[in-house]
């Protein structure tokens, strides 16, 4: 399978810009990647940015950000709290946000919904992430739920198996407040992980997968 490194130098800095609705869905998308890229790559710095909570949600999505994002040479937390569910209709406050944030942040690599998630928030963050960041590599993470919308992902990621039970542990540890619904189990997060893994034939048969929609292929010079 054809294979897309980062940069030779391990030290090199990394800036990524992660993007999530919800105050878990970084975290179910992909955090197991930046689990990974955090344990190998020592300059790696994340601006992580969260629009919808309640002070609840906002205490998880902190909680959250400070579990995965351990091992960042420099981190931005961001939490908003622009009404859940109703993302749509919220959409000119949430685009002058996002054009805010573009004036401070040019990251290398973007974190975001994926453009055909059945949630309205979920699409409305992946469609101002393609309008604002236009000339950025954009990778499209995926969430399992009750609409059945997975689709076909073309970027995998392999994850070790003890680093998947990492996500899955963290997840249901730190969003107590969604525990009572039926897709927050670790048998969820780790099934789709133990799919995707099949799919890119991963060495330990895990894997977290992403839509990539466009890909300039540099030749090193």
């Amino acid at each position: 399978m054809l294979q897309l490194n980062l940069p030779a130098d391990r030290n090199a800095p990394v800036h990524l810009l992660c993007l999530g609705a919800h105050a878990d869905d970084i975290e179910i998308g992909c955090g197991g990647t930046i689990l990974r890229l955090l344990a190998e790559r020592p300059n790696v710095h994340v601006t992580w940015v969260v629009f919808s909570s309640t002070p609840e949600r906002e205490r998880e999505a902190q909680a959250g950000a400070s579990q995965f994002l351990e091992g960042a040479a420099s981190r931005r937390v961001i939490v908003q709290r622009f009404r859940d569910g109703h993302f749509p209709w919220e959409g000119a406050e949430i685009k002058a946000f996002v054009e805010s944030l573009k004036r401070e942040v040019d990251p290398d690599l973007i974190f975001t919904h994926m453009r055909d998630d059945r949630h309205q928030d979920h699409r409305t963050v992946s469609d101002l992430t393609w309008n604002t960041w236009r000339r950025h590599l954009v990778l499209e993470y995926e969430i399992p739920k009750y609409d059945g919308d997975l689709g076909h992902p073309n970027v995998f990621v392999p994850l070790p198996r003890a680093l998947c039970a990492r996500k899955a542990d963290l997840i249901c540890q730190v969003f107590r407040s969604e525990s009572h619904k039926a897709w927050l189990t670790q048998d969820t997060f780790t099934a789709l992980l133990r799919l995707r893994g099949v799919e890119c034939a991963a060495p330990e048969g895990h894997a977290e997968a992403f839509h990539c929609r466009k890909l300039v292929l540099g030749m090193g010079q």
